[in-house]
């Protein structure tokens, strides 16, 4: 870490360099990181995090997305604590369970946007997605639709890392030189307006045009063939995407006339992010099954969960009747200190009432992030509750990115970090995604580094030319 400010640790033992000795690092340039200095984090306070200098940051990503209560939350560590002095560990095999497992089943059903029949634990979104794969499989084959598995994603998804999942996240990064996509897995248009949008084309012709292009490949692959389509309310790492208003409405009917499932990938969405507490809420989903994780335990605890509809449930109770047993499951599934704390951090949603607090500090970020638009570098400012991006051309009337792509991004996270901001860059685009706790003062905070850090990079820019 640069700048006057803030402080580094001196020692060649110090735990960054013992870190690059030791760690292999997701989502990181492994040979550039062998040469710099890691950001390693020791505490957490609210909406902070303290590295190992004593520096200070607000976090506007909350950790990976998923950090909805901050990163010191009493309440979660007392309720860890005493689950691990109730029971450690149990599973759920063999009809076996426990307590936290049941409860949170029920307490997941009962606050489901639409109506479900069962759950399924398991440890992280990536899982719960190749979940949602297999058991779509297996469900067909169940039903006698054994040639009913193509899976449909959208180009900039992100649905996770599992070789099966990484299938579904359309992202080269996430593909390229681990020999995937996997068949049977396709590919269908990326809701986004602004750079998918075709000149004179309306946001509601632009709609128009994906679903029919949806309805053409189902069409061309052959209904028969085609099982599921799945989707984030709003894209994460694509870019947060925002769709278009009407999108879902256009593509459900589709997918019903051609009996294909519809997956809710809600990883990022799910517990208030968008101002409900789904955003399958926010925009009108209806989906056969739902995959949730991330704030689910405020990210305090490894745990997914994957929703079904009762259709969906009958298929896999009938098949495990005929083969003698449903053959799916994690030794760690709804273990049992995860399913405490993810008790405990529904009870705080609801006793905080977390969905107002949301709805009321939403306008400042999403007002102060258009505030923007202006800035030279800004091409277009995004989002939805508490998530939100900022996306950074080379020109702004063209919309022309920069060259290569993902230099300035990143350029202006540095330059956030030095000042004392932790954002994400998603190629050129800079993703905020804070803690639902955040307050108004700490969002105004972020908004001031955020613009002091692209201010600085613009300049950079303009000497450098």
């Amino acid at each position: 870490m640069a700048g006057p400010d803030r402080q580094e640790p001196a020692s060649a033992n110090s735990l960054g360099a013992r870190d690059r000795a030791t760690l292999l690092h997701p989502y990181t340039n492994l040979r550039a990181h062998e040469k710099a200095a890691p950001l390693v984090i020791t505490e957490g306070d609210g909406v902070e995090v303290i590295d190992d200098a004593g520096n200070r940051y607000i976090d506007a990503m909350a950790g990976l997305w998923c950090a909805s209560l901050g990163f010191s939350e009493p309440r979660l560590a007392d309720a860890a604590k005493r689950q691990m002095e109730t029971l450690g560990f149990y599973h759920l095999f063999s009809g076996k369970s426990h307590t936290p497992a049941i409860e949170l089943a029920e307490r997941l059903l009962a606050m489901a946007p639409t109506p479900f029949a069962r759950v399924f634990f398991a440890n992280s979104g990536s899982e719960a997605v190749d979940t949602a794969i297999k058991l779509t499989w297996y469900a067909n084959n169940a039903l006698g639709r054994p040639a009913k598995k193509k899976i449909i994603s959208r180009r900039r998804a992100y649905h996770g890392v599992t070789i099966a999942a990484a299938s579904l996240t359309n992202l080269p990064v996430n593909q390229t030189g681990f020999d995937l996509p996997l068949a049977p897995m396709l590919a269908t248009d990326c809701p986004h307006f602004y750079r998918e949008g075709q000149p004179g084309e309306s946001e509601a012709d632009f709609t128009r045009r994906l679903a029919a292009n949806l309805d053409r490949m189902i069409e061309e692959e052959g209904p028969e063939t085609v099982a599921a389509f799945i989707a984030e309310p709003v894209m994460g790492a694509g870019g947060v995407i925002v769709p278009p208003e009407g999108y879902f409405q256009a593509i459900q009917p589709i997918l019903k006339k051609h009996d294909v499932w519809l997956i809710a990938d809600e990883v990022i969405c799910g517990f208030g992010r968008t101002g409900n507490m789904f955003g399958c809420e926010t925009f009108g989903i209806e989906p056969d099954m739902m995959v949730l994780a991330k704030a689910l335990s405020a990210g305090h605890a490894p745990i997914s969960a994957l929703l079904l509809s009762d259709q969906i449930y009958e298929a896999l109770a009938d098949k495990s009747d005929e083969v003698g047993s449903f053959g799916h499951g994690f030794t760690y599934s709804a273990h049992p200190l995860s399913a405490a704390v993810a008790l405990e951090t529904l009870k705080i949603y609801a006793e905080r009432d977390i969905l107002a607090q949301v709805r009321e500090t939403a306008p400042t970020l999403q007002d102060g992030l258009r505030a923007l638009a202006d800035h030279p570098l800004v091409g277009e400012v995004r989002g939805v509750g508490l998530i939100g991006a900022v996306e950074l051309v080379a020109d702004k009337d063209t919309r022309q990115p920069f060259d290569p792509p993902g230099r300035i991004g990143p350029a202006v996270t540095r330059e956030a970090q030095d000042g004392g901001l932790i954002t994400r860059a998603l190629g050129d685009s800079l993703a905020f995604s804070p803690p639902l706790i955040i307050s108004q003062a700490e969002i105004t905070a972020v908004l001031d580094r955020f613009a002091r850090a692209l201010d600085r990079v613009a300049d950079n820019l303009a000497s450098n030319t």
